[in-house]
């Protein structure tokens, strides 16, 4: 693989890359000058090797001119010294604008002479040639993120703007056909009203090559915006920009918010919500499970006296009783372990001797979220008014102290294999 030679060069383009984001060119062609470097090894035949040069852009110009592309490439393989070259403009340039940006291009990568491998990247387009095959290459060493120096006022909330615009093209760009999005966003309370940006990968890159480029694209760039109103980041598969100006046309905007939906991406901020709506699903079925077994974990005596007055022949649906932490904690002696009458899955079942002198079982259950004492009242009011001859009742319950507790009928051993079998 070619070696990129990045010392006094880059020197030479950050020089270079100030005084055109000083002074920006206003053409159509947008042939700003971001980046040019060369390979610091040399073709072995340098006339084969500029013939077969001219030969490949000279098919890549008309590619660009004839088919109506924005994306191509081309290679002459047929001596010893191999060309491959590919060439791409943005997407919202004309096919003459794009065409003059690569006439611009090539003039600049000539630069670099004898070469056997460079590359150019303009505002408006992008040309690299190579001697071996390199269109499969996403993100490589020397990406880099350009930052003008215009500044906004209200920057935090002009930031904002276009750190959502980015996250949600590097999540976008790589499901559309082409890899590539351009969208805008209005930054609210700042003296620029509208931000710019866009998102374009080689269209010979695999889905993931394009979306692991962009994602370091736009670590590159994102820093930028805590200062400029404007941005680039280059790597060898992809590019991404943000502006303050607006450097295409209004009606050329992509619209992404299909491809962000499987993601949970707003059109605003990159933020999912999938995980509190899981989380409240996921919570409210654990629930109603627990209030289920709990149930079902003891059976009823076919019938049984109880006192008038008494929470046992209450047939109104009235509610559980209420009962306090404290006194449910006092009344299973701290929840003792002489005191358990068993464990699930769900907690534990201690016996208790409440206020009142009747015994009960009281169930500590496992699940205690935010979720679950939100839906533990309404839902306990409904079940403890079932009444069957087979079901242990549900006296009360208490959801005020840092536990979630439940109060059954208390039965003792031996009395469910007497009832079932006499």
């Amino acid at each position: 693989m070619t070696r990129w030679y990045y010392g006094w060069q880059m020197v030479l383009v950050s020089f270079v890359v100030m005084i055109f984001l000083t002074n920006p060119v206003t053409s159509q062609p947008q042939t700003n000058l971001l980046i040019r470097s060369c390979s610091t090894n040399n073709a072995t035949d340098i006339q084969k090797f500029i013939g077969n040069l001219n030969e490949t852009f000279r098919d890549v110009r008309t590619k660009l001119l004839n088919n109506n592309t924005y994306f191509t490439t081309s290679n002459q393989t047929r001596n010893s010294e191999p060309v491959y070259v590919l060439a791409q403009c943005r997407n919202y340039m004309s096919t003459g604008d794009c065409v003059s940006c690569f006439d611009f291009a090539d003039r600049s990568i000539r630069f670099c002479a004898a070469a056997n491998g460079a590359r150019v990247v303009l505002d408006g387009c992008f040309l690299r040639y190579e001697t071996s095959s390199f269109f499969n290459q996403t993100t490589l060493p020397g990406n880099v993120g350009l930052c003008g120096n215009r500044t906004s006022s209200r920057q935090t909330i002009f930031e904002m703007a276009v750190d959502g615009l980015l996250s949600n093209l590097t999540v976008a760009a790589p499901k559309i056909n082409g890899f590539y999005a351009a969208v805008t966003s209005q930054a609210v309370g700042t003296n620029t009203s509208t931000a710019y940006a866009i998102a374009q990968c080689a269209e010979t890159i695999t889905t993931d090559g394009c979306k692991n480029c962009l994602q370091v694209a736009h670590a590159n760039i994102k820093s930028c915006a805590t200062d400029v109103t404007d941005g680039r980041a280059v790597d060898s598969g992809c590019f991404m920009r943000y502006s303050a100006s607006a450097f295409f046309a209004n009606n050329q905007t992509t619209d992404i918010t299909p491809f962000l939906r499987d993601e949970g991406v707003s059109s605003n901020r990159g933020s999912s919500n999938k995980g509190p709506i899981i989380g409240g699903l996921v919570g409210g079925v654990g629930f109603l499970i627990i209030l289920i077994v709990a149930l079902l974990l003891w059976f009823r005596r076919s019938k049984r006296t109880t006192p008038e007055g008494s929470l046992h022949g209450v047939t109104e649906l009235q509610g559980p009783k209420d009962y306090s932490f404290n006194d449910l904690k006092k009344a299973t002696k701290g929840f003792q372990e002489d005191n358990k009458l068993g464990e699930g899955g769900f907690g534990d079942v201690y016996k208790g001797i409440v206020k009142d002198g009747n015994t009960v079982a009281v169930k500590r259950l496992a699940l205690c979220s935010d979720i679950a004492k939100a839906n533990f009242e309404s839902e306990v009011r409904i079940i403890s008014n079932v009444h069957h001859r087979n079901l242990i009742r549900l006296l009360g319950c208490c959801n005020k102290g840092p536990e979630l507790l439940l109060v059954l009928e208390y039965m003792a051993n031996g009395c469910l294999e007497k009832f079932l079998y006499g």
